[in-house]
C-alpha cells in the first residue's frame, strides 16, 4: 500500500468528506480546520472569520489505487472552483476552496489540476493551492456528520460520487 495524505477544502466540510468517502482508495477522512492563525480553534472561532482557517478534510488514501490526480478530479466535482469564499449557501473565508499538501511532491499535481481547469474553462479557479501550515481536527459532532445525519444540509451532490467512480473505473489502480 502506498498511503498518502492531502487536505482538501471545499466549503462545508460535511459534504466534501461524505463524497470523498465514496471514492475507492480513500482509506480515512477527518474534518477539521486548516491553516489557522489560532492554535486548535473551535468551530465558533473559525466561523468568526478571525482565525483564517478553512474548513477542510484530511484525506488518507492509497495512491496505488487512487492516484492524486484522480483524487483531485473527484474533489473538483464537489466545488464551484470559480467562487471565492462561498460554496452552496455557505459564505465566509472558512468556506473557501483549497488544496493543501504536506509533501512538496504533491504540489505539481495540485498546480497541474488547476492549470488544466483554467485552460478548459477559460477562467482562473479561485482555489487556494499551498502547503499545509497546520490542521486541527474539528469537534466530534462534525466527524462523519452526514453518515450519522443523512438528511443534513449538504451543498455537494453525493450521488455524483457513484457516477464519478463508474466514469473512471479503469483509472483506479488495484480497484479494477
Amino acid at each position: 500500500m502506498n498511503q498518502r495524505e492531502i487536505y482538501l477544502a471545499g466549503g462545508c466540510f460535511w459534504g466534501t468528506e461524505a463524497y470523498l468517502k465514496r471514492i475507492p482508495g480513500v482509506l480515512e477522512t477527518e474534518v477539521g480546520y486548516a491553516n489557522s492563525a489560532v492554535a486548535d480553534p473551535s468551530y465558533e472561532e473559525v466561523c468568526s472569520g478571525e482565525t483564517g482557517a478553512a474548513e477542510a478534510v484530511r484525506v488518507t488514501y492509497d495512491a496505488d489505487v487512487l492516484p492524486l490526480p484522480l483524487l483531485l478530479a473527484a474533489y473538483l466535482r464537489t466545488v464551484d472552483p470559480f467562487s471565492l469564499n462561498r460554496q452552496g449557501n455557505d459564505r465566509g473565508t472558512q468556506y473557501r476552496t483549497g488544496i493543501y499538501w504536506i509533501d512538496d511532491a504533491d504540489r505539481a499535481a495540485a498546480i497541474s489540476a488547476l492549470v488544466s481547469l483554467a485552460r478548459a474553462s477559460g477562467k482562473n479557479p479561485r482555489i487556494e493551492a499551498a502547503p499545509l501550515v497546520n490542521f486541527s481536527p474539528a469537534e466530534a459532532y462534525h466527524q462523519d456528520y452526514l453518515g450519522r445525519n443523512p438528511f443534513g444540509y449538504c451543498h455537494v451532490n453525493l450521488a455524483d460520487a457513484r457516477v464519478f467512480v463508474e466514469e473512471h473505473a479503469a483509472d483506479f489502480g488495484s480497484a479494477r
